[in-house]
């Protein structure tokens, strides 16, 4: 526990003399930006609520039908939620500014891609019909399928949530090493490609979520405002 505690950087808050009451001070503020993970997750039963599958465009191509369907993808796409929590909690403690601009990267490109989902409502009909094994993953997969619709596609806010996660990491000194860095990018990778195998996605979805990510990374990490010092 010592050496995992001398390889960790010094907390750069002091979260135990935290009251609601300061919240609104310059140490402090940045915590109204945990306020977007309940809201992300709240607008989902919104959405699909007004996108029903009559109102949305299917979207494949012709890499889809190559791409096969392997249950064991389950993994990764698991691990989606938990580097993505990981990432704000690690900085959060560690790097307070790299938090505040990894939650605005998710606050542009989630925005985006919600208002894509309402002007352009989309669906895929990718999943398969049978599984072709039946072990634990299959059947996991299979109940996943039940609870989560396949509309509002593209862009995949999987891949976005992957790349957000791997940008913060970029921008986070204390993570700016080989051996975790060579860790964060295959995980950003392979979450990204487990969307396309366990069919939630198009090919065509991943691709969409390039220019989304391109644009939140131009706003919030490369564009100054007039008369900002930062």
């Amino acid at each position: 526990m010592k050496n995992v505690k001398n390889r960790l950087p010094d907390p750069c808050v002091d979260y135990r003399k935290f009251r609601f009451s300061k919240l609104n001070t310059p140490e402090y503020r940045h915590l109204w930006f945990l306020l977007l993970w309940p809201i992300y997750w709240l607008r989902y039963p919104f959405i699909e609520a007004l996108n029903t599958p009559e109102r949305c465009f299917p979207i494949s191509c012709a890499l889809d039908d190559r791409i096969p369907f392997c249950e064991f993808f389950l993994i990764p796409y698991g691990l989606w939620m938990v580097c993505m929590l990981a990432t704000a909690a690690y900085t959060l403690v560690y790097d307070v500014e790299s938090f505040r601009k990894y939650s605005k990267f998710l606050i542009v490109a989630f925005s985006i891609s919600t208002v894509t989902y309402l002007i352009w409502p989309t669906c895929q009909n990718l999943r398969p019909e049978a599984f072709e094994r039946d072990n634990l993953f299959t059947r996991i997969v299979g109940y996943m399928y039940a609870v989560d619709t396949n509309t509002n596609v593209c862009p995949s806010e999987h891949v976005i949530g992957s790349l957000a996660f791997l940008i913060a990491a970029i921008h986070t000194k204390s993570l700016r090493t080989p051996g975790k860095m060579t860790v964060i990018a295959i995980l950003s990778v392979v979450i990204s490609l487990s969307t396309v195998f366990l069919k939630q996605h198009s090919f065509v979805d991943v691709m969409a979520a390039l220019p989304v990510c391109a644009a939140a990374y131009l706003i919030v990490y490369v564009w100054r405002p007039h008369g900002s010092r930062s």
